[in-house]
């Protein structure tokens, strides 16, 4: 068999291998195909209205220590145990400081016969004026430390200083403690605080001062709970970041419901209407700079994905005032559009897009609080 006989036949067979594989080649990316980072428009729900994670703390809370150190001798109280004001809570040993009160009594009565009889012989002439001075002098000072040692006799007590709830004991009975070493954690039940975090984002579009500052309407609802949503009154809001997660926490009263119990600790879902607080609450929206592109009539745009069918389409929108890498659309967006955040400069209409991958990217979730 000559060569280039052969060859032809080799050529001819490893097409027929090939067909007899019948395997498929993988699709070919689909042309114009542009991956971008993408940006949930904030504001989906209707007017001022908004959902935030809750939590719950008591309004009235203190970390209860004795104000001198000695052994604890007895505990009165267990953890969970409501307690009415000045109730004694625990008792330290007190043979030590009632024999300081023995000794400094001894002193005071002693000075204050001293001071009794210089009393009578000054006015006779008998002592001098400095003289009784002095006497008069040990006889307020041993009066003072007296006093004193009483005192400390009964700081050996340690008492409630308003009612609630006893949520923590942190020592044990027999057990040395120091001073203002905690001892207890008290909690108020009656009336509870419900404190919720705003993003920054939503804190740019809030009134400076309102009219009227408890007019907030809010409701915080509990997992499993049959009733209406409890009402909610505001009480402050935090005008200082967090260093951390850049919130501002806002806090609300709440009373004790009477079907069920909330304790300190709890989460809740807190629905508030902030339309009286929100400058343009139902227009005002804030994006990143590089979501907002000028048209050929130097007009503001952005580009926004159709999740269905992956392509993008632009709209025109009114451009506001610029934070740092944030710029205030004041309208042509209603909210929970997600439009390009980057990548906007090199789309067209109707481009077929791809969102980068998620460690490319931090695309909120729409269904996160606003």
């Amino acid at each position: 068999m000559n060569s280039p006989f052969r060859t032809l036949c080799l050529a001819m067979a490893a097409i027929g291998v090939l067909h007899a594989c019948g395997g498929e080649e993988p699709p070919a990316p689909a042309a114009g195909t542009r991956p971008v980072k993408t940006f949930i428009v904030e504001g989906g729900q209707s007017g001022g209205q908004r959902n935030f994670p809750g939590r719950i703390e008591s309004a009235t809370r203190a970390e209860l220590s004795f104000r001198v150190g000695g052994t604890v001798q007895d505990i009165l109280v267990k953890e969970g145990d409501l307690v009415v004001s000045g109730q004694v809570l625990a008792r330290l040993d007190p043979t030590d400081y009632q024999t300081v009160v023995r000794d400094r009594q001894a002193t005071f009565d002693n000075s204050q016969r001293n001071f009794e009889r210089g009393r009578d012989l000054v006015g006779k002439g008998f002592i001098s004026g400095t003289e009784f001075d002095r006497l008069e002098a040990n006889y307020k000072t041993s009066e003072a430390s007296l006093e004193a040692a009483r005192q400390d006799l009964a700081y050996t007590e340690l008492k409630a200083p308003f009612g609630g709830r006893v949520a923590k004991r942190h020592v044990e009975r027999f057990e040395e403690v120091d001073v203002k070493q905690t001892v207890f954690t008290l909690q108020d039940v009656a009336t509870l605080q419900v404190k919720i975090d705003l993003p920054e984002s939503l804190v740019r579009g809030l009134r400076e001062k309102a009219d009227d500052e408890t007019a907030v309407p809010a409701f915080a609802t509990f997992d499993g709970q049959a009733g209406p949503p409890l009402p909610l009154s505001f009480a402050e809001v935090s005008t200082r970041a967090d260093p951390q997660t850049q919130t501002f926490e806002v806090t609300f009263n709440m009373p004790q419901p009477q079907d069920f119990v909330v304790l300190p600790g709890m989460t809740a879902t807190v629905t508030a209407d902030l339309s009286s607080r929100l400058v343009q609450a139902e227009t005002s929206h804030w994006v990143p700079v590089s979501a907002v592109v000028a048209d050929s009539a130097l007009g503001s745009r952005v580009w926004v994905l159709d999740a269905q069918t992956m392509t993008v389409r632009s709209a025109a929108v009114t451009a506001g005032q610029m934070q740092g890498d944030r710029i205030e659309i004041r309208s042509g967006l209603a909210g929970g559009e997600e439009i390009v955040s980057v990548g906007a400069s090199y789309l067209a209409e109707g481009m077929q897009v791809s969102r980068m991958a998620t460690g490319e990217q931090a695309v909120p979730r729409a269904g996160d609080p606003d």
